[in-house]
Formats: structure tokens, sequence, C-alpha cells
């Protein structure tokens, strides 16, 4: 029979052997609660990637480190690139295009509001054949830009010329979404949501495709359509938009290595836009009594931009 001190007698490797299971175990313990908790985290990653740039105090402390990103301008005036008549002038081409390429007929629409004493498109005989958005975009404004992956790191989707060229100063492509005025409400709307852009005056637009953010301009589309008349496009929140300038949402940010060669200039509707027209403007207004001209963003070539290229913006404009 062993006696009782024999009981608790341990050799010098037999003691390390059972502090290294201990040790593994131990390890395998930690590992495996580190891998559940491993998609929050990314998760969590994800959504702060994409908030970050929304985060004042982030914001404030990083601008320093991205000198290059930001676009600085004296005055609210002087935000503007191309005066609007150049924007206005590049849109109505282009959607005259649209709208004859589909044989479409408004007259009724023209005879509805004529008292409105807008000027409308010239009559022009519709194509013989159904010609395609960005060959119409090719043959208006020399240049078509499409989505595909981005070429920076983690960056999902960018927007790129695909055909063409762009020259300085040309309208490139337009920001879609819901127009909200700075006292409107939009909370529930902007939770985890990255595509909310602010103007210079404090209007936001939402170009968030998903969610609440979907369901909202769809609801406020179809409550100002006229009739069988839209009075604005839904057809960005698809793969397809009709009006192939309704990507701009996808530009990404410049970077210190990449700079920028567009930016975004604001663009009120004027009264005098042709009706007909409304149905390829992505913007809609939260509210029916918006007191205002429609608020439209645009993206404006700063250099000549050539075909294979990514458009690049800069997601913060400095006001001194």
């Amino acid at each position: 029979m062993p006696s009782k001190d024999s009981l608790f007698a341990f050799t010098l490797p037999e003691v390390v052997a059972e502090v290294v299971q201990l040790s593994q175990l131990a390890c395998s313990g930690a590992v495996r609660s580190l891998w559940m908790f491993k998609p929050a985290f990314q998760r969590f990653r994800d959504i702060w990637r994409s908030y970050r740039h929304r985060f004042v105090p982030w914001v404030a402390l990083n601008l320093s480190k991205n000198e290059k990103t930001l676009r600085k301008v004296t005055e609210r005036c002087r935000d503007k690139v191309v005066p609007d008549e150049e924007v206005l002038r590049s849109l109505w081409k282009l959607f005259s295009a649209l709208i004859r390429s589909h044989g479409a007929d408004h007259r009724e629409l023209r005879a509805a509001h004529v008292t409105k004493e807008v000027p409308c498109i010239e009559e022009e005989q519709p194509a013989e054949k159904p010609e395609c958005r960005h060959d119409a975009m090719l043959r208006c404004l020399g240049f078509c830009i499409d989505r595909q992956p981005s070429t920076l790191p983690s960056a999902g989707t960018g927007v790129f010329v695909t055909k063409g060229f762009v020259p300085g100063g040309a309208t490139v492509a337009m920001y879609p979404g819901t127009v909200y005025q700075a006292y409107e409400p939009i909370l529930l709307q902007s939770i985890s949501n990255p595509f909310v852009f602010r103007c210079i005056d404090g209007v936001l637009v939402d170009g968030n495709d998903k969610g609440i953010s979907r369901m909202v301009f769809r609801s406020c589309s179809g409550r100002d359509r006229l009739g069988p008349f839209m009075m604005s496009d839904t057809s960005w929140l698809t793969a397809t938009p009709h009006n192939p300038l309704a990507v701009g949402q996808y530009v990404n940010n410049c970077s210190n290595e990449r700079p920028a060669n567009v930016c975004y200039q604001e663009f009120d509707v004027p009264d005098k836009f042709p009706l007909e027209l409304y149905q390829y403007l992505p913007n809609v207004n939260y509210s029916q009594d918006a007191r205002r001209p429609l608020r439209c963003v645009v993206l404006v070539s700063l250099r000549d931009i050539a075909a294979g290229e990514e458009l690049f913006s800069n997601y913060f404009t400095i006001v001194n």
C-alpha cells in the first residue's frame, strides 16, 4: 500500500507535460471563443469603415493626414466648377436622346400642362431602331460610364469610363436619391447608410438603393406621378438604370495616390425644364410641398478622363 506522501509524488517531466497539456487546452478554448466572435468583429469593422467618413470626430482627426483628398473653396458661391447652364444643356441633350430612342410620345402630357408654359423638346421622328441607353450617351456626350469592381482595395463597386473620352468640365454622372430639406426627418434612413450626401446648404440626398431608403424613394415617386407619366426615375434602384448617368453614388473617394478627377456640384432643376424629361431625373423630394426647386447633385470632370479610368471624387469640401 503506498504511503500518504507517494500520492503527491510527481517527477519533473510529468509536471512539465501536465502544464503543457493544460496550456494547450486553455489556448484551444480561447481560440474557439475568438472564432465564435470573428463574424461579429468583421461585421463591426465593415460598418465602421463605411460609417467613419460621417463620424465628425474621426473626420476632424484625420483631415490633416489626407490633405490631397480634400477639396477647398473660399466661399459657397465658388463651389461650382461649371455654370448651371452647362449642366442643364448636357442633361437636356441626353434626356432628349433617350426619350426619342424609345419612341415615347408625350403630347398628352404637354397638352395637360400647357398652362405651365415650359418649353418642350423639339419634335423629331423616333429612331428607326431602338437605341441602347449607352449608345445614346456615347452619341450625345462622347463617352459612356458604368459600374465595375473598383481598383481600390476593399472599395467594392466603382464607376469607370468605359468608352469615349471625357473632356474637362463635362457632366459625368448624377447622384440619385430622395432629397431631404435640412428640417426633414432622416434618422431611420441614415442608420448604417453610407450613401447620405450632404450639400453645402444642409440639404441631404439619400442615395441608398436598398432597405427603407428604397421604399421611401418608390413611395415619393409614385406620389408625384401625373397619371401614367412618371416625374422621376426609379430605374436607378435596379442594375440597369434608364438614365446611364444615375450611378454617382458609387463613385469612390480619392486617395493621396489617386487624386480626384471629378467633383460634386449642386444643381437646382429650373422651371423651364421640360416636363416630359422629368422621367429621367433620379431624384425626388421627400416632401411634396417643398417650396424650392428639385435639388440634384451632378459630378463634373476636373480634367480630361480617358476610357478605362475609374472616377474618383472628394468626399469632403472645406469652405473657408
